[in-house]
């Protein structure tokens, strides 16, 4: 699925509890981080597609949601994948990190990505979840 005329896809790494935050107020608040397709991506991976960056910006936040866990988070990575007006690139060693300054509503959201079992390896593919999915993730 292709992000909205105008808009910049980005993936933002949730946990269990940030997910519940986000079903219960209906947004995420900006200012957050999160990870999408950058020109230094396209340029440290010049024989990517888009398709291929664009999984590779969901595995990097998938990797940063397995950072964000607490004990009181079930044990699964949790990415949103969102429709913003624009992204700031973060240097540092990650291509894909970028900050996004604005406030995430319900209807931005394109789709979920949750890990199909509690503590499933980093490298197993996540299972895709349409918007009216998101709330029985729960």
């Amino acid at each position: 699925m292709s992000p909205r005329a105008g808009a910049v896809r980005a993936y933002v790494p949730l946990t269990s509890s940030s997910l519940a935050a986000l079903v219960a107020a209906g947004r995420l608040e900006g200012p957050l981080r999160a990870h999408a397709v950058t020109e230094a991506l396209r340029a440290e991976w010049p024989d990517g597609d888009e398709e291929g960056w664009e999984y590779a910006a969901l595995m990097a936040a998938a990797a940063t949601s397995r950072t964000l866990l607490t004990p009181a988070d079930r044990p699964r990575r949790v990415v949103l994948a969102v429709d913003v007006p624009a992204v700031e690139p973060v240097a540092g060693d990650d291509p894909t990190l970028v900050d996004v300054a604005a406030d995430v509503p319900w209807r931005t959201i394109a789709s979920a990505h949750v890990d199909p079992l509690d503590d499933a390896p980093d490298d197993d593919d996540l299972a895709w979840y349409a918007t009216q999915e998101i709330a029985h993730l729960l």
